[in-house]
């Protein structure tokens, strides 16, 4: 079930200037989801949607973007943050040992590379970019994570919609 699907383009490009907390940037958020594991990373998705959702945030105001794997998420959540189109973006990937120790450097070159363009441009980035201690691609796993992810996407959206609004109040104080 390791499948990488090839659909890297922007998936949904609503066009609403419904503004998810204070209305910053122009009032949109980017969610970028790796492709590796798409089974697993689409609850994050779909239940950061829908979080999102009942949190307020139009539909239309969230743009998805499908990227390869996690090793592609920082560079498009640099150049989706400094268009200024955005008052957040967000994460989303499964990295995984493969067996080898590679899994680490790619998770914490993703992370360090979020933190790097959030403070470089000052539009919040939050993660939901998981390396499981243990994974194993079988059906008690995918089943585990999944749910998790479903967790980890209704978290996102919170801290995403606090995030926004905590500060446009800092810019209005």
């Amino acid at each position: 079930m390791n499948q990488l699907t090839p659909s890297y383009q922007l998936v949904h490009e609503g066009r609403s200037s419904s503004s998810p907390g204070s209305g910053g940037a122009g009032g949109r958020i980017a969610l970028i989801c790796a492709q590796w594991h798409a089974g697993i990373v689409h609850s994050a998705r779909d239940a950061f949607l829908a979080e999102a959702v009942r949190l307020g945030v139009a539909r239309d105001a969230i743009d998805v973007i499908d990227v390869p794997g996690a090793f592609e998420i920082p560079l498009h959540a640099r150049k989706l943050a400094a268009s200024g189109r955005y008052d957040a973006v967000v994460a989303c990937a499964l990295v995984v040992d493969g067996g080898i120790y590679r899994h680490e450097f790619v998770a914490d070159a993703v992370i360090s590379g979020l933190m790097r363009v959030q403070l470089d441009t000052e539009v919040p980035v939050l993660s939901a970019v998981l390396t499981p201690k243990s994974f194993h691609d079988h059906e008690e796993h995918r089943r585990y994570f999944t749910e998790h992810f479903v967790v980890k996407g209704k978290e996102a959206a919170n801290a995403c919609v606090q995030t926004i609004a905590s500060l446009g109040r800092l810019a209005a104080a």
